[in-house]
């Protein structure tokens, strides 16, 4: 089981470098928030609301969003999305670190993006003030025990359209919701980090 040490330690030993950060909105960032739950940390999730012109119109992802003129830095801007879309303040003391930095291109954005994903330890008993603040992009909030992430049970598929066809995507089940695409991604990157495999990647060519 993972413990917030084991990764605290993970992230301290391993070399970053950070992308130029640009203040617009092809530079977005995320937070992987983790806190204390009744038997081992927990992670937090949202569920996009569905709306027209949103890329990720119904996923599941972590909080965050795209930079705006006014943010310092990259996690200035997974800090201030978090508190916009489900009102949790995180403070620098909450940082534990980045993983890696990651393009994103895909047919149906206009111009390539950046995400930087951060993760973040609050404490104990914090889940609970969490709430679709945004409502117009949050459709719900929920955490998931950490070791669910890596539990063979939990591994399923997705059907997902792209282009004019439908594509088939892994994707760890919790629930009604199923996390898969960016998101899986950033999970993988975590995964990397603390030496473990997610097992809804470990046979994919994806």
């Amino acid at each position: 089981m993972l413990t917030i040490d084991q990764i605290r330690k993970a992230l301290e030993n391993r070399d970053h470098s950070a992308a130029r950060f640009q203040p617009n909105p092809n530079h977005a960032a995320v937070a992987m928030i983790l806190a204390e739950g009744e038997r081992e940390l927990e992670v937090c999730f949202i569920r996009r609301a569905e709306r027209e012109g949103d890329p990720w119109s119904g996923q599941v992802a972590f909080p965050g969003g795209r930079a705006s003129t006014e943010d310092t830095d990259a996690s200035a801007v997974a800090e201030r999305e978090t508190w916009e879309e489900i009102g949790l303040t995180l403070e620098n003391h909450h940082r534990v670190g980045p993983l890696p930095t990651r393009a994103i291109e895909r047919a149906d954005l206009q111009t390539p993006m950046t995400l930087s994903p951060f993760v973040y330890h609050v404490e104990p008993g914090l889940q609970t003030q969490a709430f679709a603040r945004l409502t117009n992009e949050v459709a719900s909030v929920f955490w998931v025990p950490i070791s669910h992430l890596f539990d063979e049970a939990a591994v399923t598929e997705l059907n997902y359209p792209v282009a004019e066809t439908w594509g088939t995507f892994p994707g760890i089940q919790f629930g009604e919701h199923v996390i898969w695409g960016l998101t899986l991604r950033v999970l993988d990157s975590f995964a990397e980090i603390t030496r473990r495999t997610l097992p809804a990647l470990k046979n994919s060519t994806w």
